[in-house]
């Protein structure tokens, strides 16, 4: 397994003086590595464990090999297709994935709790290892809550009363603080209930955190009870947090450069301070800088995939598998990247309105060896356990009748996303999968 994020501190001890030393020279600085397109696109799909789809074995702990990898799964509510988006992640990797097998690794007792729900780019489970990094963003929050005009200034008594009930009754999920009568408050896009945005403050600032989930309802906790004490007593500066998360979003991605949508970079730094931050990594050794193929600007692979960059040089031989990606896989983070390489233009239309929307609702890329060929919308029945295929589009580009191993390697991948929602029959919209037979 490997892990791309610096170790965690030990708790604090008493400080040494660390012994004088010698000013050093900064680095000098590296050539950037040539990439040509197509190794590019070999070694992205490897780097994002989809050289060989649902290869990870059948077992929990495949779960920690990825999010160490990636460092972030974000986390969404929708399961349209029979499964949320971080079990869509995790189910093209891992060979027969199952979604409880996360569950007490993000919702158990403290001793088995290994990953946790916290905002970083959106809201993402993480490895509760690096937990150390987060606590500067609460800090930052319970600065910014506290202060005149601050959501927990503002409603000291609504908060001391959360604090005292999840202190005395153990978890409550959100609804359990609902009051008769609550005023409504200017919150995030609009308005909500004080006690809601006062609750949303409190996981913000690090007060308390998701003990686990009612379908999508949220269980608090104190986070002093949820956290092992040394895992909640190790401290970074600012300086090491900032740099940890700017880090994770090349992990996430793994072939980034300094531009990328505002989303990526959300809660980092701005521009001229991440454009440092990356440069100390690559003098580092933490990030190796790439020249590819067709792209404009330099981009920065971690250290620790040089392996990767050095088997991907040169094709694989064998059958191509398909992948079914989710619409906020770490593959599809960098949308600009997705097109400017592999000539694949996403959009997640689940929020544009229905008569503007170009494919569908909930549309899956579809990845065939390395090579993104088409969109797909699986849609579940859960009380007649049918998996509906009401569209598939290929690009135009991509010919199945030139690929005769594109239909079974699709069938293998929808009959694993139908073992993954529980569905029994798979049901193709009426002449839908006559259009991809071979002639």
């Amino acid at each position: 397994m490997q892990n791309h994020a610096r170790a965690v501190p030990s708790p604090p001890r008493s400080p040494t003086p660390p012994a004088p030393r010698a000013p050093r020279a900064p680095p000098a600085p590296r050539a950037p590595l040539r990439l040509d397109a197509a190794h590019a696109r070999r070694f992205f799909v490897a780097r994002q464990l989809l050289a060989s789809p649902r290869s990870l074995p059948a077992a929990p702990g495949s779960i920690l090999e990825v999010t160490a990898r990636f460092g972030s799964l974000q986390l969404d509510p929708l399961a349209t297709t029979g499964a949320k988006n971080h079990d869509l992640v995790l189910a093209a990797r891992i060979r027969g994935y199952r979604p409880e097998w996360i569950e007490p690794m993000l919702y158990g007792s403290p001793a088995s709790r290994t990953l946790f729900e916290a905002f970083n780019k959106a809201l993402n489970v993480v490895p509760v290892a690096e937990l150390p990094f987060h606590r500067v963003a609460w800090e930052h929050a319970r600065a910014r809550y506290h202060e005149r005009g601050g959501i927990l200034a503002e409603h000291p008594r609504v908060r001391a009363e959360i604090l005292a009930r999840l202190a005395r009754e153990g978890p409550l999920p959100a609804v359990a603080f609902a009051t008769k009568g609550d005023v409504e408050v200017t919150w995030g896009w609009g308005r909500a209930t004080a006690t809601k945005a006062v609750l949303e403050a409190l996981f913000c600032t690090g007060d308390i955190a998701v003990a686990g989930r009612l379908g999508n309802t949220k269980t608090y906790h104190l986070t002093e009870a949820l956290f092992p004490a040394a895992v909640l007593a190790a401290r970074v500066s600012p300086a090491e947090a900032l740099r940890h998360r700017v880090l994770s979003r090349y992990r996430a991605v793994g072939l980034l450069g300094l531009m990328a949508s505002p989303e990526i970079w959300s809660g980092t730094a701005p521009p001229a301070a991440r454009k440092e931050i990356v440069s100390g990594l690559v003098g580092e050794g933490e990030l190796i800088a790439v020249e590819v193929e067709g792209l404009a600007r330099e981009r920065y692979v971690p250290a620790s995939d040089r392996d990767t960059l050095e088997a991907t040089r040169r094709p694989r031989r064998g059958r191509r598998a398909v992948a079914l990606l989710a619409p906020l896989d770490p593959f599809m983070w960098d949308r600009r990247l997705v097109l400017e390489l592999f000539g694949f233009d996403y959009k997640w239309e689940v929020y544009t309105p229905r008569a503007k929307r170009k494919h569908g609702y909930y549309v899956l890329p579809v990845l065939f060896g390395d090579a993104l060929v088409g969109r797909i919308e699986p849609r579940i029945d859960r009380a007649a356990k049918v998996l509906h295929i009401d569209l598939l589009k290929l690009e135009p580009t991509f010919r199945p009748g030139e690929n005769p191993d594109f239909l079974p390697a699709l069938d293998v991948a929808l009959t694993a996303q139908a073992a993954l929602a529980g569905a029994t029959e798979i049901r193709w919209r009426r002449g839908l999968r006559a259009k991809i037979q071979p002639k």
